[in-house]
């Protein structure tokens, strides 16, 4: 409307087909719009493109792609002009040019600059720099838009893996769904600045963007501290999976239809946009097309033959050659649609828009890929679990590059990287629970995964994993009653486990606090990254033991309870840490942590509330459970709590929740005006506590 009556934009939201995702997608508007008004000559959205073709400790060239549009029916005569600045704002480089575009019309233009003693983009320290572009008309400024970037370089090479800024660098990452837990999919930048952070403490360096684009805010984030991303577009491509089964297609309804039945219009638009959007953030370090994908094509399992016996195709080695695959696959009747011709077209579409990055996808039964084609539109061929098959695809497929795209979260997967140096990734599934995909009895409303829960804590696997990724000593107790765990006493006293997956760090049993029946058989669980670790039990040695004798790097020990305190040193040298646990009383008050006191009054900016029960000394109190209550004066909103257990079927936009291992959380999310703020926390037989913000 042009006569300054209100303009109405409705978007309505269909939630009938519940099923058409596998995971918790979220629905209706949930990441952040904005309304952009512009000169009708004008760098229209995602209209640059910056790369850093040469890079030395003297210099970069910083090549800049600047899109024009004149929307007017007049030729415009123009000055382009862009600044690159540093991260402190100072102008480290700078150009114009005096230009022309037609009536109704689009150019590309090329601008180069050089920046003197480059600071490189890296995992340690990710500097970044900006690039402020103008169009000015007749000395007037028409439009001006700007782009962050960073100066680093990557090369894949496929016997040798990874190099970032020629640095030879293991990717040790996760796999990520877009959803924050108790906000749904509407995830405030704060949440995901949390998590990440919390990943990064345990040594991740890089996110698997599982299985489509993440929010513009999520990828800033990875920017900004240093995690690289694989940036992955389609879970569904020409034919449909079945999301109940997920193994193949087993009926068709109307539940379950998702994005497959508009990929064929819709799948060259949403990808381009994807890359346009993407491509200028450094922490992109990978464009992936798909995720086992093959699964809609059931043909693939007889192809490979690992099914033929039987349906235990898990880590299996193909009896078949290359070629009677190749054989199986073309014997085959013509289908209408072909993987290794969406999946080369799809590539393609990519490199139109950028070649400064690898195009890798996600392969569940590789070793048809390759047979069939589909792997030849891939730089880099991600496989999905299959480790034992990194050997055989080598050998037969000498000139491919093979890394791991999503991982169980075993140890031997980590090994598989350090033991073959082309093997540069693993992404365990997953780094944090996820909404949906559950599994076991109900009620379970999460995916179990392995370092952080739905609330942002840490979880046992997280110090796995951070004994293996962080260099700096660490140490970390946690125990599990003996009857509970995959252990046993030999008559001599010996801990053995009961099975070789007693030691594939898939124990979720641990527990982290030192409370039992008096005399009860403990297995106590020590993480470290040091070789050498003494375990004492109320001040008495119970002995050291050697990281070379722990085949999982996990050190055991039995113990008898008695109340008390559990301490770990551990040691290498002159280096020392400890850890300890102590046997806490009845909870009697509350220990509240806020991670932010000040607030933006900007209706976005969020603190997280952190809640730990404690007895009366002030020792955590994880093994008893109490509700907390959270009561608010002044002007926020509580967008939830959760106290992170999957199996918690509890509400989430309430104030209420009963704790889990005597921890909960709160989400505050501004609002847009100034105020301050008291959040009063109480429960049942607890001294309550207040903390303050401010929204300013």
């Amino acid at each position: 409307k042009k006569d300054g009556s209100e303009n109405i934009i409705t978007v309505h939201v269909d939630r009938t087909r519940y099923s058409d995702s596998r995971w918790y997608t979220g629905s209706g508007i949930y990441r952040n719009v904005e309304l952009i008004t512009v000169d009708k000559l004008h760098i229209p959205i995602w209209g640059t493109f910056i790369t850093t073709p040469e890079i030395t400790d003297e210099k970069a060239l910083v090549n800049l792609e600047v899109t024009v549009k004149n929307q007017t029916s007049n030729e415009n005569n123009f000055s382009l002009s862009t600044v690159i600045l540093n991260q402190k704002g100072t102008i480290v480089a700078e150009t114009a040019d005096d230009l022309s575009l037609s009536p109704l019309s689009d150019q590309k233009y090329i601008q180069q600059f050089e920046v003197l003693d480059p600071e490189r983009w890296d995992l340690d320290n990710p500097v970044m720099y900006k690039a402020v572009t103008k169009i000015s008309r007749e000395g007037k400024l028409v439009d001006q838009y700007e782009t962050p970037f960073g100066v680093r370089s990557l090369r894949f090479d496929n016997e040798e893996g990874f190099f970032l800024n020629e640095k030879n660098t293991y990717v040790k990452g996760v796999c990520l769904h877009h959803d924050g837990g108790l906000v749904g999919a509407a995830v405030p930048k704060g949440v995901w600045k949390r998590r990440l952070e919390i990943l990064k403490e345990g040594g991740v360096n890089a996110i698997r963007l599982s299985h489509n684009p993440f929010s513009e805010d999520f990828l800033q984030l990875c920017d900004e501290l240093g995690l690289l991303v694989q940036d992955e577009i389609f879970d569904e491509m020409d034919n449909p999976k079945d999301k109940r089964y997920n193994l193949n297609e087993r009926e068709v309804n109307y539940e379950t239809q998702g994005y497959t039945e508009h990929f064929q219009e819709w799948g060259k638009s949403d990808l381009t946009r994807t890359i346009l959007r993407d491509r200028n953030h450094p922490s992109v370090f990978q464009w992936s097309i798909g995720n086992e994908i093959e699964w809609t094509y059931p043909d693939y399992k007889h192809v490979s033959g690992l099914w033929d016996e039987n349906d235990n195709y898990w880590n299996k080695i193909p009896t078949l050659t290359p070629e009677e695959m190749k054989a199986r696959y073309e014997a085959l009747p013509e289908r209408e649609y072909v993987l290794a011709e969406t999946a080369k077209r799809l590539s393609g579409w990519v490199k139109e828009l950028d070649t400064s990055r690898p195009v890798t996808a996600n392969l569940i039964i590789p070793v048809a890929s390759l047979a069939t084609g589909y792997a030849d539109a891939l730089d880099v061929v991600g496989f999905s679990y299959q480790i034992a098959q990194y050997d055989w695809s080598k050998k037969n497929y000498p000139d491919m590059h093979f890394t791991g795209n999503e991982n169980t979260g075993l140890l031997e997967e980590w090994q598989s990287v350090l033991e073959k140096p082309y093997v540069f990734s693993m992404y365990m599934w997953t780094g944090i629970d996820y909404m949906g995909e559950s599994y076991g009895d109900w009620p379970q409303k999460a995916w179990h995964g392995d370092m952080v829960d739905l609330a942002g804590f840490t979880k046992p696997g997280f110090y796995n994993f951070k004994s293996i990724w962080v260099d700096e000593p660490q140490v970390s107790i946690f125990t599990v009653p003996l009857s509970n765990s995959d252990f046993k006493l030999t008559e001599d006293g010996i801990l053995k486990a009961k099975s070789k997956s007693a030691l594939k760090w898939k124990n979720y049993h641990s527990h982290p606090y030192w409370n039992y029946e008096e005399g009860e058989q403990i297995v106590v669980e020590v993480r470290s990254n040091l070789p050498e670790v003494e375990l004492f039990h109320n001040e008495v040695s119970l002995g050291n033991k050697l990281l070379s004798d722990c085949p999982d790097r996990i050190f055991r020990w039995a113990v008898p309870f008695k109340a008390g305190n559990l301490i770990a040193k551990a040691s290498d040298g002159d280096v020392q840490v400890e850890s300890q646990l102590v046997t806490a009383s009845e909870p009697t008050k509350i220990n509240v942590v806020v991670d932010k006191n000040t607030l933006k009054a900007d209706g976005y900016d969020v603190a997280h509330l952190i809640v730990q029960l404690t007895d009366q000394n002030g020792n955590p109190v994880s093994h008893m459970e109490k509700e907390i209550s959270f009561e608010i004066k002044g002007d926020v909103s509580l967008l939830g709590v959760d106290n992170g257990w999957s199996e918690s079927v509890q509400a989430f936009q309430t104030n209420s929740v009963v704790t889990h291992y005597g921890k909960c959380l709160a989400i505050i999310q501004s609002n847009r005006v100034n105020s301050g703020v008291e959040v009063t926390i109480s429960g049942p037989g607890l001294e309550s506590t207040v903390a303050e913000m401010t929204v300013k």
